[in-house]
């Protein structure tokens, strides 16, 4: 679950973590009675979830009542990236001095927790990694031993960060993985982290995606969901009990096996084509699935072809077939599918599909053959 920056925020001050002061408003008169109280200069900042909120105006700098609501008027009800604005944080404007960044999350590979802090701060941390990696301190932390001050201290000192800043940002780089560990989370990232100009450091921009495995331990977490801005697609497919992350192309995928299906995701990006999802549909393939699994698709706009990319080892192929067969009665495709089949049964799954005789599947032997097929189809706009 991913949370607002004002919900994030709030995620951080349970753990101590210094924040800006600030409230949220649904309505142009609701900022403006918050920026009364939160004090002048404000920040009227959009919350969505998703990033560029910027170059997007969707945050703005306001010094009176006049501005404050010509802002909020103009920034709900904006799109961005797709996603409308309905909510806004407004926050008392921070006077900076130098801009950090610091974040936890899980490194799979290493079954170790990851710390990474740099003192470049306030841009994408991919564009740091790419230009200058050194400029990432990186520490894996054990689990069982978690993350003391003297730790914190020479992360900091790896990561450059200002003589000034350095003990403050210890310290909160302590309560901030008390936050990702006790708080359950995915991913905690603070960005930027900022020394103010009098002194102080402070997280000035939240981003916090919990764990919803361990929702049962956290009833609280009710009031996140009811205000989650999700993607409808990712609704509907969390309805269906299908593992589905919503992304911004026209290739529609579904395939049986995270693994399978991330490689799918990459297969399509090396022909040149974008990925419009990720779609685990797990071990199982029985037409109720691919039924689901089509409908959540469907309703994707952006989506000119379907890739189905199915590796039949427990589940056979034939089974998938027929269950392709039963979902098409059930769904009407807006886009054609290109389907792979290989594994057991490959074979007799491919002649049942044949034999259905149906224009808006295409079927193709090799990952890489499929993948081209489904770019192209999207490519002319979804023409087979």
């Amino acid at each position: 679950m991913d949370l607002f920056e004002y919900q994030g925020k709030q995620y951080f001050a349970r753990f101590a973590i210094p924040i800006s002061k600030g409230e949220v408003a649904d309505t142009v008169e609701e900022a403006v009675a918050a920026a009364e109280r939160v004090g002048y200069p404000v920040v009227v900042k959009a919350q969505v979830l998703v990033g560029g909120r910027g170059k997007a105006g969707g945050v703005k700098l306001a010094s009176n009542p006049e501005e404050t609501a010509e802002h909020a008027g103009n920034i709900l009800g904006l799109d961005i990236k797709g996603h409308i604005t309905r909510r806004l944080w407004i926050e008392h404007a921070t006077d900076i001095a130098r801009e950090y960044y610091a974040s936890f999350t899980l490194d799979r590979a290493a079954k170790m927790h990851l710390s990474m802090v740099s003192a470049r701060g306030g841009i994408d941390i991919e564009q740091v990694a790419d230009e200058e990696p050194e400029a990432i301190a990186r520490t894996h932390l054990n689990p069982l031993d978690g993350l003391g001050i003297e730790q914190a201290r020479d992360i900091v000192a790896r990561a450059n960060l200002d003589e000034q800043a350095r003990e403050q940002a210890a310290e909160l780089l302590v309560n901030l993985y008390r936050c990702y560990v006790e708080g359950d989370a995915d991913l905690v990232e603070i960005n930027p982290l900022v020394l103010t100009t009098d002194g102080r450091v402070h997280a000035l921009d939240a981003k916090v995606t919990l764990d919803d495995d361990a929702a049962f331990r956290h009833p609280e977490w009710a009031e996140f969901s009811n205000t989650s801005d999700v993607d409808e697609r990712e609704r509907l497919a969390k309805d269906k009990g299908l593992q589905y992350i919503g992304l911004d192309g026209t290739v529609g995928i579904i395939a049986n096996g995270a693994g399978l299906a991330m490689s799918t995701l990459d297969v399509v990006n090396q022909v040149g084509g974008a990925a419009a999802n990720f779609l685990d549909i797990g071990g199982g393939a029985n037409a109720d699935l691919m039924a689901s699994a089509l409908e959540v698709i469907n309703t994707d706009r952006n989506v000119r072809s379907i890739l189905v990319n199915i590796f039949g080892g427990i589940v056979r192929c034939d089974e998938v077939a027929r269950g392709i067969v039963t979902a098409l009665g059930r769904v009407e495709l807006a886009s054609p599918i290109v389907l792979r089949l290989d594994g057991t049964n490959a074979a007799e799954g491919r002649r049942i599909i044949e034999e259905l005789g149906s224009d808006q599947i295409i079927g193709e032997p090799t990952m890489l053959g499929a993948a081209r097929r489904a770019v192209e189809i999207a490519a002319r706009g979804g023409q087979a």
